[in-house]
């Protein structure tokens, strides 16, 4: 049961993951102990939040008055240019991911926050880590200004944990599959962004190939997840860097075969661009036994079970506007 006293700030909020995590904590500990925060004010439908601002996370002063003004206890730090963007754009990608990282540390440090979320990625590894069964602890060498934050960010937070005693935890998410906000700039957006193009056109053009096979989760199982961390005794997390984190793996190709069992006359096309570079640069399957060891992580969802809610949820969507319209 959630302290009345504790005040949960989410960073990021307007992101993928953002939009459910925030709604996930407004149930678990009460919507209006949840503060909303972004760079902007929400764009989509699916932003309800009952307590939003805006907020700037390179700020230092901005962010330290904010979280004293409302009394924060808890931050979950979400905002982060993603992978394929901060490729285009890498200092800005480094100004916020890595500055506005460094800035949630030493304000949660002065200030005494009782615990911090930071949410690492397959993207902190490289080429130079094993592809197959990837091990906790390994060869990590990331290849993206996007991988390199985050492959940083993971050292920081074991820095301020043993420095400083900040209860730090993190996860290593696979590519994220989410059916209620639409794809972000992310390298295995693809698997997102596949479905709307089943639905609303038959076809889809991958821009990875069709053998790539990368980690993915269905966005249910990596709210999951972040709570069970997050609400873990502390004598039960063992790595204060990130831990890996899988649900499944599979190739465009799969997926379209996934596809099909529900819209059997579903067409995909392959034309590779830059994010295959950065694709073939991360694992293809996920060693995760240190965290189903440590705090008893089991995803619920596999890959035919992510598709038909998917599709299920994006249909009823779907019929629900054209109501509307």
């Amino acid at each position: 049961m959630a302290k009345t006293q504790e005040t949960l700030l989410v960073t990021g909020a307007c992101g993928q993951l953002g939009t459910e995590l925030t709604a996930a904590l407004a149930q678990a500990y009460g919507a209006n102990r949840v503060i909303a925060t972004d760079i902007r004010q929400p764009q989509n439908a699916a932003h309800t939040f009952e307590r939003f601002e805006v907020l700037d996370i390179t700020q230092g002063n901005e962010m330290a008055e904010f979280i004293q003004k409302h009394g924060i206890t808890h931050i979950y730090h979400l905002a982060a240019l993603l992978s394929a963007t901060g490729e285009q754009k890498p200092m800005l990608a480094w100004q916020v991911n890595m500055q506005g990282w460094l800035n949630v540390l030493e304000v949660s440090r002065e200030v005494g926050i009782q615990q911090i979320y930071f949410p690492s990625s397959i993207a902190a590894f490289g080429a130079d880590t094993p592809r197959e069964n990837t091990p906790q602890t390994t060869v990590m060498n990331p290849g993206t200004v996007y991988g390199i934050s985050k492959y940083a960010g993971e050292l920081w937070a074991n820095y301020y944990c043993h420095r400083y005693g900040l209860d730090v935890r993190s996860l290593r998410y696979p590519g994220l599959i989410s059916y209620s906000t639409p794809p972000g700039g992310g390298t295995t957006d693809y698997a997102v962004d596949i479905f709307y193009k089943a639905l609303e056109t038959g076809h889809y053009t991958c821009f990875l190939d069709a053998e790539t096979r990368l980690p993915m989760m269905y966005m249910p199982d990596a709210i999951k997840a972040t709570l069970q961390l997050m609400q873990a005794d502390q004598s039960a997390i063992k790595v204060r860097t990130s831990y890996n984190l899988t649900a499944f793996s599979f190739t465009p190709a799969e997926i379209a075969q996934a596809i099909r069992q529900h819209i059997p006359a579903f067409e995909i096309q392959y034309a590779p661009d830059f994010r295959q570079a950065i694709a073939d640069s991360w694992p293809a399957t996920i060693d995760d036994s240190q965290a189903r060891m440590d705090w008893g992580w089991q995803p619920d969802y596999d890959l035919a079970a992510m598709v038909k809610d998917m599709i299920a949820n994006l249909q009823q969507r779907n019929s629900q506007i054209m109501a509307i319209v």
